[in-house]
């Protein structure tokens, strides 16, 4: 039996040397809009795959890019397709793969009311311009009839960081008004006409939920887990639609175009049953990784998030990549040198 023990102690440490040998860390860091997907994926693909282990820190879109171009992570995401700019600064130029698709959605604390109002893109664009100051304004009050909307001023709340959330949610107020276009544009972060500033969608989450009369915009996923309400959106067909992943598949299915880099916005996308303010979500991955382990276990999660993976999107309010789109992803995965 003591020589068993002896045997015990001597073999095992050797053991744990060869696992840590084996081990390999993925660091990356980005867009809070799918970090809910992420974390479950990262862990599930830690317990099929124990020898890898994915870091993903949430900070936003705008910092994923910062730190892919810096060079200090092995990956970044982001909610907004990278600018020609941006990527002739890169060293290694990076190829996108759309993850899931998700939806922004405006969500509300208005005592009194409890259910899902309906706004239009002018209302929308109105309250974020600053031009509607009331929620009884008669914008909001005529598509909402039988709701009493209280005289009292809207609070708005929009993002304090660079943000992937941030630039749908202007990419779509630029789709429908001329004047938010004109007057403050498209970005991740934008000079806000007013509001108060959250960080990330968890800060936005948290300001509408405890300020009252408020309104934000936020991922579909931290509305649902906080159990708050959400508008229901006109869309470009006329139709008040709620977000949901069918209305979110149904945007993807109106882009049917996806072009070979897989940069493409679907915000103000026609059909009836399409949700308006949706979007591809990225990983920025680069298309020359010099590790050989690291790239393999870059490209090995690539493969398993486009078949396993896609199986969490609805469980967390978002909606499956289009079969299509897969099909090219995985053709890309071939480009990673």
């Amino acid at each position: 039996m003591k020589k068993l023990a002896v045997l015990g102690f001597t073999v095992l440490p050797a053991l744990f040397v060869t696992a840590a040998i084996g081990a390999e860390t993925i660091n990356g860091a980005g867009a809070t809009f799918p970090n809910p997907i992420y974390q479950q994926w990262f862990g599930e693909f830690k317990m099929a795959h124990p020898d890898v282990s994915i870091n993903y820190q949430s900070l936003g879109s705008g910092a994923g890019i910062r730190q892919l171009t810096a060079g200090t992570v092995d990956f970044g995401a982001s909610d907004m397709m990278m600018t020609d700019d941006q990527i002739k600064d890169m060293k290694v130029k990076p190829l996108h793969f759309p993850t899931v698709l998700g939806a922004v959605v405006l969500t509300y604390n208005i005592p009194g009311v409890t259910g899902d109002l309906n706004l239009t893109p002018e209302a929308i664009a109105g309250i974020y311009l600053g031009d509607i100051t009331k929620w009884n304004d008669p914008k909001i009050a005529s598509t909402n009839p039988g709701v009493n909307l209280p005289a009292k001023a809207i609070e708005v709340v929009h993002r304090s960081d660079g943000s992937g959330t941030s630039y749908i949610f202007t990419d779509y107020l630029a789709s429908v008004s001329q004047a938010w276009k004109m007057k403050v544009g498209v970005n991740a972060s934008v000079s806000w006409p007013l509001g108060l500033g959250g960080k990330g969608n968890e800060g936005v989450t948290g300001l509408v939920k405890q300020t009252p009369n408020s309104i934000g915009y936020v991922e579909l996923i931290y509305a649902v887990q906080q159990k708050m309400p959400y508008a229901n959106v006109k869309n470009a067909s006329g139709k008040f639609v709620k977000a949901s992943f069918t209305s979110v598949t149904a945007a993807a299915a109106a882009a049917r175009d996806m072009p070979a880099d897989f940069r493409v916005s679907i915000v103000n996308g026609m059909g009836a049953g399409v949700y308006p303010i949706s979007s591809f979500t990225w990983l920025l991955v680069p298309s020359e990784i010099k590790d050989p382990t690291k790239k393999k276990a870059l490209t090995d999660f690539l493969g398993w998030m486009l078949t396993t993976g896609q199986k969490d999107a609805e469980g967390l309010s978002y909606a499956q990549l289009p079969k299509a789109v897969v099909a090219k992803e995985q053709k890309q995965i071939a480009l990673i040198k």
